[in-house]
């Protein structure tokens, strides 16, 4: 009885909005965090951003906003992250080819793979994958100065 008195008293007080916002906010990272783990799991495949809005509990605008401030990406700009990051683990740890780690990635073709591989690291997997091996820093690794 005592606890509800002072929810009351704290949500219509002078801060009542903030601490009503800082709530519901909460939540809203919690289910982000489900989406961001079910994203996690399941990269490789197709995902459907309307079945990760249902289950977070939100509807697609909404997803949309909270999940690019959560991770300041979009569901599928993350997931095309997910799936390089692994594609270039692939690459350089397990001296996996193009073909192989595009397909094992989701991709539909090792081109769209190089393509979007070349424009976050900068190099061509091949080439990243040899200097990587060699012990050099990759250009979307900054060195010190």
């Amino acid at each position: 009885m005592a606890l509800s008195e002072l929810y009351y008293w704290l949500l219509t007080g002078p801060h009542g909005g903030h601490i009503l916002n800082m709530t519901l906010e909460r939540g809203h990272l919690e289910r982000v965090i489900r989406a961001i783990q079910q994203l996690r799991a399941r990269f490789a495949e197709p995902i459907r951003i309307e079945s990760l809005a249902d289950a977070a509990g939100m509807s697609l605008s909404t997803f949309h906003r909270q999940f690019k401030a959560v991770t300041a990406m979009s569901p599928l700009q993350y997931q095309k992250q997910l799936r390089l990051l692994e594609g270039r683990r692939l690459l350089v740890s397990e001296r996996k080819n193009v073909e192989t780690a595009a397909y094992a990635n989701g991709y539909e073709s090792p081109s769209q793979f190089s393509r979007e591989y070349r424009r976050m690291f900068g190099l061509s997997p091949k080439r990243d994958a040899r200097s990587t091996q060699a012990g050099a820093l990759p250009p979307a690794w900054p060195t010190e100065g």
